[in-house]
């Protein structure tokens, strides 16, 4: 994983600590989506967010919208013999002490862990007043072929 520590202080034991607050952050997203919790991970997300993708660019104006989103989401990758997934960082930089930009590989796996396929995105989160993450800009990069 790439790691680039731009405009942020600390030690390298601090930023250990919230590079790994990330990938927690990401484990649970992982947790929700193949749950199929719509409602957690729509906690999850910034609003108002932004999603874009080649064929798409869509503005999330509320929590309710990326809950239809996911709630559906299970049961696609289901149809499609993909039963989890988890988070592979592939690049992580933090911008500011409270914004990260992370890129994620989402690997299909199926009931026998085979790799059936992946997705990539990158995110980038922002830490709310309380510190948790929020999504706000979600940029795919689409599907790959295992």
């Amino acid at each position: 994983m790439a790691n680039q520590a731009t405009g942020i202080g600390g030690t390298s034991a601090e930023l250990s600590e919230r590079n790994a607050r990330v990938q927690e952050y990401l484990n649970r997203f992982s947790r929700a989506l193949v749950a199929g919790d719509g409602h957690t991970i729509a906690g999850m997300w910034g609003i108002p967010a932004l999603v874009l993708g080649d064929e798409m660019v869509m503005a999330v104006q509320a929590p309710a919208e990326v809950e239809r989103f996911f709630s559906g989401a299970r049961d696609q990758y289901n149809k499609a013999g993909v039963t989890t997934t988890h988070p592979d960082i592939t690049s992580l930089r933090w911008v500011t002490d409270r914004m990260v930009i992370v890129s994620v590989r989402w690997p299909y796996l199926d009931d026998k862990g085979n790799e059936v396929g992946a997705e990539s995105s990158t995110y980038t989160l922002k830490r709310d007043d309380h510190g948790e993450f929020k999504l706000h800009v979600a940029v795919m990069h689409g599907v790959e072929k295992a």
